[in-house]
Parts: structure tokens; C-alpha cells; sequence
């Protein structure tokens, strides 16, 4: 038996709502409810700057320049180790193929593959994502995947991947290098 707890919306939730609210469409028979303008949020009071800050105008305090943004880390497999994967002179120990999936069906089998090939000792496998040019685009799965690879979940498993070769799928597939096992 679960106990259901009642908890209250706070302002941004009620917002968000009400907005979602608005654009539903009632069923056939239907007659739509009326709702409510949202309450506006009050504006907060400027907060008093401290007494040990020091700036130029007085009642300002002083800004701090925005660091420019860093480039995400680029994990590429090296370009003598790629060679010899397209020409079959590295073994390519697993595949995987997420054509036709979800992002969540491919995103939980891709990070339990990969766990069971790292705990199998393999060292490279293959992502086939598909290229996804019947809808005109990239493909999510193709954007979706490096990306992946990037999160913490995946990080502890991999080290770098890279584009596939044409013959093992080129753009629609990835070359994914796994970490080594820690020795003990």
C-alpha cells in the first residue's frame, strides 16, 4: 500500500503548468475549463551590496568578467590506430546496432553493452548508429551517441571513439576505444 503525499507547487511549477494548461486541446464533447491568469511574481527587493565590497559606484558591486566558454574535450582515436582498424589489422572485439531504437532503448543497451564488453576485456567495438537520412536529418541517434560517450556513465568505460570506416559503416557507425582494466 503507498501513501500519497500532497506537496505544494512552488511559483515556477505553477507557471509552467498553467502554460502547459493553456495549450491542451479539449477531447470531442468537451467543453474546455477556463484558467486563471498566473499570478504575477513579485519582484524581490535589490539586495544591499556588503559592507566589505568595495567598487568604484558606490551601491554597485564589481563585476567579474565572464570566462568564455570551453570546448567540450575532444576524445579521438589516434590516426595510425584508426588505420588499422579500417584495415582489419585491429580486431573489432563487438558490435552493436541501435538502428530503429529510441534514444532510451539505445541509450540503456549501448551503456550495457559497453559494460559487458569492458568486463569481457575487449578493447575496441562498434557503435552502429545509423546515418537516420530518411527524415531529411542527421539522425538523433548519430547526434545523440558522441555525446553520450562524453557523460560520466559512459566515461568510466571508454577512452575515445572516432568515425567508422566506410566499409564497417563510415558515418553511421563509431569505432569506440575501452578503457584497460585497472591492474591489481
Amino acid at each position: 500500500m503507498s501513501r500519497r503525499t500532497t506537496r505544494k507547487l512552488s511559483d515556477e511549477d505553477r507557471v509552467l503548468w498553467n502554460l502547459v494548461a493553456r495549450s491542451a486541446v479539449p477531447l470531442k464533447g468537451r467543453e474546455a475549463v477556463d484558467i486563471p491568469e498566473p499570478p504575477k511574481p513579485k519582484a524581490a527587493a535589490p539586495a544591499a551590496p556588503p559592507a566589505t565590497a568595495r567598487s568604484a559606484v558606490p551601491g554597485t558591486l564589481p563585476s567579474k568578467p565572464a570566462a568564455p566558454p570551453r570546448p567540450a574535450p575532444k576524445h579521438i582515436i589516434d590516426r595510425p590506430t584508426l588505420d588499422k582498424l579500417a584495415k582489419g589489422r585491429v580486431p573489432i572485439e563487438g558490435r552493436v546496432d541501435l538502428h530503429g531504437m529510441s534514444q532510451d532503448e539505445a541509450y540503456f543497451l549501448l551503456l550495457s553493452f559497453l559494460q559487458r564488453a569492458h568486463a569481457g576485456g575487449a578493447r575496441y567495438v562498434l557503435v552502429i548508429t545509423g546515418k537516420g537520412s530518411s527524415s531529411g536529418g542527421d539522425g538523433v541517434l548519430r547526434r545523440a551517441v558522441p555525446g553520450w560517450l562524453a557523460t560520466p556513465p559512459f566515461r568510466l568505460l571508454v577512452s575515445s571513439h572516432d568515425l567508422a570506416a566506410q566499409k564497417h559503416g563510415g558515418a553511421g557507425a563509431l569505432y569506440v576505444r575501452l578503457r584497460r582494466h585497472a591492474q591489481k
